[in-house]
């Protein structure tokens, strides 16, 4: 049962599983009760969204070329913050619970390829994860 890499808040796919928030805030005017409902997330886990001065560099990057090497920069940074202990164990635990569980992990952003969500797509594929593609 492969983990899923998704946008929190679009539909969720047939048997997608556990929906894990990896955000650093909840999403604005939305009740806590209806988090589900409307497909943020069930759990919400920010221990694996960059932290919070992290994330107002990399939501700077410029889109295209241009911003390609701040990009890079980004998740330099970013993958610095998920070697660190607790959330390393995390990732681990993630990868091996996909081999037998059906979960995914997002954020909110549009476009996964300027996202922190690439960047724990790779690290769960380096460990050994099974993703959907």
């Amino acid at each position: 049962m492969p983990i899923r890499i998704v946008r929190l808040g679009t539909p969720r796919a047939t048997g997608e599983g556990t929906r894990i928030g990896t955000v650093r805030r909840p999403p604005r005017g939305v009740p806590k009760a209806e988090f589900a409902i409307r497909d943020y997330y069930d759990v919400w886990y920010p221990l694996l969204a960059p932290t919070q001065q992290l994330m107002a560099q990399g939501q700077q990057v410029a889109a295209g070329p241009e911003g390609d090497k701040d990009w890079q920069a980004f998740v330099q940074h970013f993958r610095k913050e998920l070697a660190q202990p607790e959330a390393s164990r995390t990732l681990d635990l993630l990868a091996a619970l996909s081999q037998h569980s059906a979960m995914s992990v997002g954020c909110y952003c549009e476009h996964e390829s300027r996202c922190h969500r690439s960047v724990l797509r790779a690290e769960l594929a380096n460990r050994g994860a099974d993703i959907k593609e």
